[in-house]
């Protein structure tokens, strides 16, 4: 291991985050009945610019009516970005009406290491004089070509200002293909004349740089939620590369996500044996083992490892 130490990464559950426009009383409602793990009300895209003072309103209403943790939810709310006349009142609005029962707020667009830093400013300074204890932690959109180069900048946000404010980041499709002016309109989807997955540069730069600096990496939304094998595709892509999640746009979404990104069965099964085999070897002086006509070592134990965590964590044993 490097002599740079890499903090731990959050381990609120995120497997599926599922998306609410903060507009929409009834659905904000409906959301703690779903699935997800977590949910976010939304204050940007889903939102009408005359209707923003509103769903902040509703948000505040939203947080402070319904026992989002009794439910073992995390609630998240997305600002508006930085380039709009919105996101100061947006985060103003809902700490100081219901800051204790907000988690993370979620800011659009980072382009680079000073924006997360103009929010955590913001957040510290309300939160100080309400006098929150809760720490809201800040959870960065990167979807613009300027965040995509500066990723390894932002993702080290924490160790640079010596906070632990910023807590994970997302890949934003839709945006990001506006920014670099790609020939699709279809959020999240492949494009048909490009031969392999053309956010693949993208995600895999983000997965590298949050988990070299233990920040959680999470994948985008997918719009079409009427083509759930579309979403399942992109979704086992998301998890293979290391995201921990992907959002929901829609409730049919939940369950797919959260069967993508809880480990099977038999890949339980298969760790444990791992994990066993080589303790075993280890025990007789080797340092490797043979499983199943493949050599294992440390580093399968390592691999094995994340497996047999994230099933603790949901509570499940291989039957």
């Amino acid at each position: 291991m490097t002599h740079r130490p890499i903090p731990t990464p959050s381990s609120r559950l995120r497997r599926c985050l599922l998306s609410i426009p903060a507009s929409s009383q009834k659905m904000m409602a409906k959301g703690i009945a779903t699935a997800a793990d977590a949910v976010f009300f939304d204050l940007e895209d889903s939102v009408a610019p005359n209707a923003k003072q509103e769903a902040r309103a509703l948000a505040v209403e939203a947080l402070k009516t319904h026992d989002w943790k009794g439910a073992g939810k995390s609630v998240s709310i997305r600002v508006n970005a930085l380039d709009t006349v919105w996101t100061y009142q947006d985060i103003m609005a809902v700490v100081e009406g219901a800051g204790e029962h907000i988690d993370t707020i979620i800011l659009p667009k980072v382009g680079c290491r000073e924006d997360v830093y103009a929010v955590d400013a913001l957040i510290t300074q309300l939160c100080r004089a309400r006098g929150q204890k809760n720490l809201i932690t800040i959870e960065g959109l990167i979807e613009t070509a300027a965040g995509v180069v500066n990723l390894p900048a932002i993702a080290e946000y924490n160790q640079f200002i010596g906070s632990l404010r910023l807590e994970a980041l997302h890949f934003g499709a839709g945006d990001y293909a506006a920014s670099v002016r790609s020939p699709t309109t279809s959020i999240g989807g492949g494009i048909a004349d490009y031969p392999g997955d053309i956010w693949h540069y993208p995600l895999a730069s983000m997965v590298a740089a949050c988990h070299a600096n233990g920040v959680v990496p999470m994948d985008s939304a997918f719009g079409d939620f009427n083509d759930p094998d579309g979403f399942i595709v992109v979704a086992k892509r998301a998890r293979a590369l290391g995201m921990a999640g992907k959002w929901a746009i829609h409730p049919s979404q939940i369950p797919l996500a959260n069967d993508i990104f809880t480990p099977s069965q038999d890949e339980i099964a298969r760790a444990e044996a791992m994990i066993k085999a080589l303790e075993q070897s280890e025990a007789s002086g080797a340092g490797a083992a043979l499983y199943q006509g493949q050599m294992i070592d440390a580093a399968s134990t390592r691999m094995a490892r994340n497996i047999v965590d994230m099933a603790q964590t949901l509570g499940i044993r291989p039957s």
